[in-house]
């Protein structure tokens, strides 16, 4: 049986014997953030990327990151060298340590520093070809959701609302507008155009949507960054998914109602292939 390693604040162990204490700010408060960076065939794909967005997050709550860049590639390789699996997904989580429960933030505590790989399965094959099913909610989270905090419950209620209704995805909107689903971001097509809600502090940037929109530049696709009214939404002809374990799915139904032909479209599938070439490019760059 594989033993998976975990690494915790300095010291590579088996996961059952982690331990933290519980004055942790991050069990107490959710005071921390975290990366989840995909891993294909031993490769990991835009980690430079993934770590500019820890350090964002980390700016954010103002904590201070705790390694240098080359230190937290260093770790990842290290920790994937550590798993068989082909396809992994390393989690890098930072608190802001161990000290008294009280709001303010404490001085001279050191961070709580973990790090685990999971085996990471593509997308469903049939998920690919069929579409998903999504339902929509008002978006009632708080109003930092560019940061990838620990802080959580928000995305979880949300997302539990979707697997019980048997979907995959809570598309949620503000004040008429679209926002981003519950661990996903979102596009919508017309026609051929493609449209995604703009960053800001409302909206996750996220490395896949990321890497989406460049493709999109790239072979020519008319991209619109701009607010995307609800009505909007439910008009769409496509509607899709994005994100590091889900990289780019099809909306199929929305609220029990079909997308567009209800299928997964010609522009969805465009892209399918184009994210998937990419992917193999950069396998293959290692």
């Amino acid at each position: 049986m594989q033993i998976q390693t975990v690494y915790l604040n300095g010291q590579f162990m088996p996961i059952e014997e982690a331990r933290i204490p519980v004055l942790d700010r991050g069990f107490i408060f959710g005071d921390g953030v975290y990366e989840v960076i995909p891993i294909y065939s031993g490769h990991p794909f835009r980690l430079r990327q993934h770590l500019g967005r820890l350090q964002n997050s980390l700016d954010a709550i103002k904590l201070a990151n705790p390694m240098k860049l080359e230190q937290w590639v260093q770790l990842v390789r290290r920790m994937v060298k550590m798993h068989p699996w082909k396809d992994q997904a390393v989690y890098l989580q930072v608190t802001r340590g161990v000290a008294k429960r009280d709001h303010a933030f404490p001085k001279g505590v050191a961070p709580t520093v973990f790090v685990m790989s999971n085996p990471m399965a593509a997308p469903d094959r049939k998920l690919v070809s069929n579409g998903v099913a999504c339902i929509t909610a008002t978006d009632n989270r708080w109003l930092r959701c560019d940061i990838k905090s620990t802080s959580l419950l928000g995305n979880v209620l949300m997302r539990q609302r979707a697997a019980e209704a048997g979907c995959i995805e809570t598309i949620m909107f503000r004040d008429g507008f679209l926002s981003e689903a519950s661990s996903s971001n979102v596009f919508v097509v017309h026609g051929k155009t493609i449209s995604a809600p703009p960053n800001n502090h409302l909206v996750l940037p996220g490395t896949t949507n990321d890497v989406v929109m460049e493709l999109a530049r790239k072979a020519r696709m008319p991209l619109e960054l701009r607010e995307v009214s609800e009505d909007a939404v439910r008009g769409a002809d496509e509607i899709w998914l994005t994100s590091a374990t889900k990289e780019v799915l099809a909306v199929s139904r929305l609220d029990g109602k079909p997308v567009g032909s209800g299928k997964p479209g010609p522009v969805f599938k465009r892209m399918h292939k184009l994210y998937q070439d990419y992917k193999r490019t950069v396998m293959r760059r290692g």
